[in-house]
Formats: C-alpha cells, sequence, structure tokens
C-alpha cells in the first residue's frame, strides 16, 4: 500500500466490495474509533478531500487487530 493513496489505489481496492456495504473512516491509533464518511469529494489544489461526517462509536476490535492498532 503506498504511502499516498491515489483515487487509482482506492477504486482498486473498493472495485471488488459489495457496493450496499457501509463505509467508515479508521481514525486515530491510540483513541480508536470509527467515522463516518462524508458523501462529498472536493477536489482542490490537485488533491481529493474526503470529509469525515462523525463519529460513530469505537473501532471494533477486529478492525484494530486488522489495521495492527491492538
Amino acid at each position: 500500500m503506498p504511502q499516498y493513496l491515489t483515487v487509482g489505489h482506492l477504486l482498486r481496492q473498493l472495485q471488488e466490495l459489495d457496493p450496499n456495504l457501509p463505509v467508515r473512516l479508521a481514525v486515530n491509533p491510540d483513541f480508536p474509533f470509527a467515522h463516518f464518511v462524508g458523501a462529498e469529494v472536493v477536489v482542490r489544489d490537485g488533491q481529493a478531500y474526503i470529509a469525515d461526517d462523525g463519529q460513530e462509536d469505537y473501532l471494533p476490535v477486529g478492525a484494530r487487530e486488522a489495521l495492527t492498532w491492538s
């Protein structure tokens, strides 16, 4: 996985997933929470931005383990 994710890398990872699968952001390994992903993508200064749309709950243990955050 590249350090700087591109739209192409993200699309390749997502293309085989169920399109109805909810998406969450895993944030901060020291205080792991799952956050909702904003629905809008904004492109400015040659970069795409996807906003956080609020905190859902603690990141599940299985997700923390998969990310090697536990």
